[in-house]
């Protein structure tokens, strides 16, 4: 029986191959368009998640502020300092806490032979590196090893490294920093900057040898991640604990001010999702067009094929054999017009490889622009979305050859 459908579609189609063949172009167009969006969606969401993993997606950065409403016998406008017992006290109160790392601040006059540069110094813990998701060209990151023993290494970014040795290796040389000398164990990958930002010519050492160039009673922040735990429950638990520690209401954000990686991803995530649907749903009406014409070929069939539809049903032809005969034609049409556009969506994806979305603002950025990437996922909700074009608009035109009267079909001229 289904053979027996398919051989009447495919001589359906031979009758009018040219009128086929435009309708199967249109419903290729259309399957190619919903998939090119989709991958396209797809590869904005990916593209934001590079983004936020090349700074650490599950970064919590903690900093001191100032209070900005009273609490207790505390008034407005007191500066609220951080120092090691909070780090402790934050080790302890958050749970599924991974790494926690001090940061310490300072612009230094940093020199290598006759060549001196102003550079941003950042004493950190070595945990630092998983926090940041730090990737190291050559050598070495600083580790807990050099933190305890207050060993004077550092970790040069990539452009501190041109600006100061102008292409030659680095490693184990000597820099002075501030007029303390400090050996370099390791020189950065180029990250991602925007604008003017300093993030490739920071120069990183430890914490504990920070108090050389500055006092380091206070701190400058605190990095912490976690894993298994709600970003919101987290930075609530953080906010309530150093309020209680410091005397300052929990409520008050200027008192401490806390930047939620996973946060600002959820937010992107949302705006590719929505994104997502937009374009599915811009695909979808593209492809609704190919349906309609599928729909008007089917009709015109129907009509000419009256006669031929009255003879079947003189011969006992029922009305559900007629249905899906023309049910039949209307998907094999839409098959092979999907197969041959989803061949398409490969191509285009292919040809066109990478769009620029990140790396227009950024140096580094090429992890942050879009792929056209046809995933099976992507091709499997394109053919959803095609089966049920094909579907309904088969059928109108297969319900109406069905319900014809066969007496009044063989009359039909």
């Amino acid at each position: 029986m289904k053979r027996d459908l398919l051989q009447q579609a495919y001589d359906a189609m031979r009758h009018d191959l040219r009128k086929t063949v435009l309708t199967m172009l249109g419903m290729a167009w259309g399957i190619a368009t919903v998939v090119l969006l989709l991958a396209y969606g797809e590869g904005f969401g990916r593209a934001v998640q590079n983004i936020f993993e090349a700074f650490g997606a599950t970064a919590i950065g903690i900093f001191p502020g100032r209070t900005s409403q009273q609490a207790g016998g505390n008034k407005a406008g007191v500066q609220v300092r951080f120092t090691n017992d909070d780090i402790e006290m934050i080790r302890n109160v958050v749970p599924l806490v991974r790494h926690v790392s001090r940061e310490s601040d300072k612009e230094c006059t940093v020199q290598y032979g006759p060549r001196r540069f102003t550079l941003p110094v950042q004493g950190t813990d070595p945990t630092i590196a998983d926090i940041w998701n730090l990737d190291i060209s050559s050598g070495r990151f600083f580790n807990d090893q050099d933190n305890a023993s207050h060993g004077l290494v550092a970790v040069i970014s990539s452009e501190a490294r041109d600006k100061l040795f102008s292409g030659i290796s680095p490693v184990g040389d000597s820099i002075r920093i501030n007029g303390v000398s400090f050996q370099v164990i390791g020189v950065m990958r180029p990250r991602m900057q925007e604008g003017d930002n300093d993030i490739n010519r920071v120069i990183y050492i430890p914490f504990t040898s920070m108090d050389v160039l500055q006092d380091t009673h206070y701190l400058g922040g605190i990095w912490i991640d976690s894993v298994g735990l709600d970003n919101n429950h987290l930075t609530k638990i953080v906010r309530d604990s150093l309020a209680l520690a410091h005397g300052f209401k929990p409520d008050d954000e200027r008192a401490v001010q806390i930047f939620d990686a996973q946060k600002q991803l959820s937010q992107f995530a949302i705006i590719s999702l929505g994104l997502k649907v937009l374009l599915a749903f811009i695909g979808t009406v593209t492809l609704g067009i190919g349906g309609i014409g599928l729909a008007n070929i089917m009709l015109v069939s129907v009509t000419q094929r009256t006669r031929e539809i009255g003879v079947e049903k003189a011969l006992g032809a029922r009305r559900r054999d007629i249905l899906f005969q023309f049910l039949a034609e209307a998907m094999v049409i839409t098959a092979v017009g999907g197969l041959c556009g989803i061949l398409l969506s490969y191509v285009v994806s292919f040809s066109v490889g990478t769009l620029t979305l990140y790396s227009a603002l950024a140096k580094h950025g090429e992890a942050g622009d879009i792929r056209l990437i046809v995933a099976p996922k992507i091709v499997l909700i394109a053919t959803a979305i095609l089966a049920v074009v094909g579907v309904i608009s088969g059928m109108f035109p297969a319900v109406r050859a069905s319900k014809l009267d066969p007496i009044e079909a063989l009359r039909y001229e």
